[in-house]
């Protein structure tokens, strides 16, 4: 399975903000719905992790959790493989799980072929409304890599390569292009909190969100931080800790925080 294949087109558009659903404003409102006392902790534990109300989702989670997640070795790897799929919306081939990978609302996260989900990686497909999250086929996700979805959506397209530590939140639409790689510790962060305000704290205000869309075959460096409503194109290149707050072109290397385009791979040196 491709995720380019079922997927509506993702690119940075209209912002998410305002008074969303009943539903929605609880999901997005995580500290809120862990103390909400007007329902039962089972029924908070399944929104936020479950992601379907009903006694046979909430033990079929549970179960497959108990047995599978956090087993070593050979023997944990056949039996992620083989009870992880029960929970997902849809996994493809040969996909590998290791140990102590996090699945929340996992109904809503779709998985393609020959796919390595490493040690400790978090796959958070929360929201009431949103699609979820979709990875191609043939993508790597390093170790402790978080893909956090409030009421948003994530796209990793084919061949996409994530180092460990990395995370990628959306509050909207993030798309990550084919063949693109992440380097360790890198944020690509589509949300963000108004701040216009300075008689409400900032935790309170709106929460709007463009999204991001990240080009195939580019590299994002080390540590780089990509921040809500920019777009990178095609095989661009983003340095070592840059911090890329505005729209990248096709085939740039850009540097510094703000990130700044210091050159075009297409010119000979």
């Amino acid at each position: 399975m491709s995720a380019q294949a079922e997927d509506r087109p993702i690119s940075p558009g209209v912002p998410r903000e305002g008074s969303p659903p009943s539903g929605s404003a609880r999901l997005a409102d995580v500290p809120g719905a862990l103390f909400d006392a007007r329902r039962s902790k089972v029924e908070r534990y399944a929104d936020l992790v479950v992601g379907e109300r009903g006694w046979w989702p909430l033990l079929r989670y549970e179960l497959v959790v108990l047995l599978a997640s956090w087993v070593p070795g050979a023997l944990g790897l056949v039996l992620r493989g083989w009870l992880y799929p029960a929970l997902l919306g849809a996994c493809g081939r040969n996909v590998t799980f290791g140990a102590n990978v996090v699945l929340r609302h996992p109904r809503k996260i779709r998985i393609g072929d020959d796919v390595a989900i490493d040690d400790g990686c978090v796959l958070d497909a929360k929201g009431s409304a949103n699609r979820g999250i979709e990875i191609g086929s043939r993508v790597f996700l390093g170790r402790h890599t978080l893909l956090a979805c409030k009421e948003g959506d994530i796209v990793l397209e084919d061949g996409v390569n994530i180092s460990y530590n990395c995370a990628v939140f959306s509050a909207s639409t993030v798309r990550i292009g084919a063949e693109t790689l992440l380097a360790a510790y890198c944020y690509v962060v589509g949300g963000g909190h108004d701040f216009d305000r300075v008689d409400v704290p900032v935790v309170q205000q709106a929460r709007p969100s463009r999204g991001i869309l990240v080009g195939p075959g580019g590299w994002l460096g080390a540590g780089a931080i990509v921040l809500d409503g920019v777009s990178i194109g095609a095989s661009a290149i983003v340095g070592a800790h840059a911090v890329v707050t505005q729209d990248v072109p096709p085939f740039a290397i850009t540097a510094g925080a703000p990130a700044r385009v210091v050159r075009d791979r297409r010119q000979t040196a």
